[in-house]
């Protein structure tokens, strides 16, 4: 083989011939090699992802992304001048202000230098300082920018403990809680560790948020539904978690965990204490492991209901650890704070045997850690300003006006969604969101079927495309088949949401004209 003299380097063809810029070694005229089949297709990644949905950022949140590009291009080419996202729990992208304390610390924090600054005290209040200090001297090297331990910075589970122990009236075990990139990271890890091939199963509430029904997937085990009840506010009934329980059973299925959302997403329905003991009892009968999802526990607004965590709940029964095991879930993303951006969040896993705790560790060490200021703010969350504090007032002034809209908005969507023809709506009695139902004519069902489109999708899209306001479609989160749904956050800015409810209403009376039966 030649080097050098002008004379390609040699290529291995198909065939063994050897090939060189001039032709072929033996004289024989030049065969081009076939080209490769690509390593990357639709037939050769794992079938898991292909199986798994996310419609909270699925076909609709694409098309609007190509409005939105289009409005920016082409002004005055739609018949709406801006894109509203309604589709997913974001609240600062429509206009909800970050806290002020939080927002001090994680600053101080991530630049530590200005605590030596004397002009600090003059833009940052002194509470803020103080709490940034106490802080960053106990990270190793005193700096955000570095790995922390698996779990969290250990002071940062230590306030996140005493927040919960506070919040609950018992106590929280700081080697309990695992810090994670929002709560996410924590349901795919817990995953990991119950399903190993479709023959475990994991009970979920249907309507489900898609997180659920995607990361099940992904980790190869089967969703085994239980319906909640829309005509009595989206209740949990156990009579239907024992169903689909013996159900799953019957089949074959080894059902490991059951998830309750609480505050609900999509529907909003807030558990009584009574209905959480029961699933509490449901859980230790049946050897389930409770995975609670209480992200949305500051977001209450009905009068009556009040937020109990499922832990408070099992200890107040007088349950110990050793008795059932939960994992509960939160996250800097809803509550008052909406700091979605940020991705910070934890788990608290009680009841683990020791053994077992030692491999969810492992399974946190393979990520190193979470981010390091969202641990902050995480434990910020948790544990805020107390009265007396010099920043109390402040923070207390910023919570309370922004859950006081949440209930405000929350009320004014549902009463609107009731006002549409042929809607039928529940009141979000907490989290984010209202998940109405469309009684659709028969002819808008199978004009959506000629086009191949499911009856909510197809409604939806024509939302989007008509008025800018994007929603998911209802069955992106599962439902009684034959029903259809959508679910719209409450968030746009309480002076904007009459615009909003406006131009939904305009476009549902359109709609409903066009494909009245």
């Amino acid at each position: 083989m030649q080097s050098g003299g002008g004379r390609a380097s040699a290529t291995l063809l198909s065939n063994d011939k050897i090939a060189t810029e001039g032709g072929v070694a033996d004289g024989k005229s030049e065969q081009k090699p076939t080209t490769p089949v690509s390593p990357l297709s639709l037939e050769t990644i794992n079938p898991k992802v292909i199986k798994a949905e996310y419609a909270v950022r699925g076909e609709i949140v694409i098309r609007a992304q190509t409005l939105q590009q289009e409005l920016i291009s082409k002004p005055g080419s739609l018949p709406f001048d801006e894109i509203i996202y309604c589709n997913i729990g974001n609240p600062q992208s429509l206009g909800q202000l970050p806290i002020t304390f939080f927002r001090e610390v994680i600053a101080l924090c991530d630049h530590p230098d200005l605590l030596k600054k004397p002009e600090t005290h003059a833009l940052f209040s002194s509470d803020a300082i103080s709490r940034a200090s106490q802080i960053i001297d106990k990270i190793p090297g005193r700096t955000t920018g570095a790995y922390s331990h698996s779990q969290g910075i250990k002071v940062c589970r230590d306030d996140i403990a005493a927040g919960i122990a506070a919040r609950d009236g018992y106590p929280s075990n700081s080697d309990d809680i695992y810090i994670t990139d929002g709560a996410s990271p924590g349901v795919h890890m817990m995953m990991q560790m119950l399903l190993s091939s479709e023959k475990d199963g994991i009970l979920c509430p249907i309507p489900q948020y898609p997180l659920y029904s995607a990361s099940i997937a992904l980790h190869g085990g089967t969703l085994v539904p239980y319906y909640l009840n829309e005509s009595s506010g989206w209740g949990l009934e156990m009579n239907e978690l024992k169903k689909q329980l013996q159900a799953a059973r019957d089949a074959g299925t080894s059902v490991r965990a059951l998830v309750v959302i609480n505050p609900g997403n999509p529907t909003g329905q807030v558990l009584s204490e009574e209905n959480q003991q029961d699933v509490v009892r449901f859980c230790m009968k049946e050897g389930l492991v409770l995975l609670a999802d209480e992200v949305y526990q500051h977001n209450v607004y009905a009068e009556g209901k009040k937020f109990n965590s499922f832990k408070k709940v099992a200890r107040s029964m007088g349950l110990e650890e050793k008795d059932v095991i939960i994992v509960s879930y939160q996250s800097v993303s809803k509550g008052y704070y909406g700091e979605c951006g940020r991705r910070g969040g934890y788990m608290e896993v009680t009841g683990f045997p020791e053994d077992v705790k030692g491999q969810l560790y492992k399974l946190a060490s393979v990520n190193l850690c979470s981010n390091v200021s969202g641990q902050i703010l995480m434990s910020l969350v948790m544990n805020p300003p107390k009265v007396g504090d010099k920043s109390y007032e402040q923070f207390a002034r910023e919570r309370d006006a922004i859950l006081s809209s949440l209930a405000r908005r929350a009320k004014m969507m549902s009463e609107a969604m009731n006002k549409l023809e042929g809607v039928s709506c529940n009141a979000a009695e907490g989290a984010m969101y209202v998940f109405p139902r469309l009684h659709l004519p028969e002819r808008a069902v199978k004009a959506a079927k000629a086009v191949d489109m499911v009856a909510d999708v197809f409604y939806t899209r024509r939302l989007l495309d008509a008025t800018g306001i994007v929603m998911v479609p209802g069955s992106g989160f599962r439902q009684v088949p034959g029903t259809w749904h959508f679910r719209c956050t409450i968030l746009p800015a309480e002076e904007k949401l009459p615009g909003v409810i406006k131009r939904l209403t305009t476009f549902h009376q359109k709609f409903m004209d066009e494909f009245r039966d």
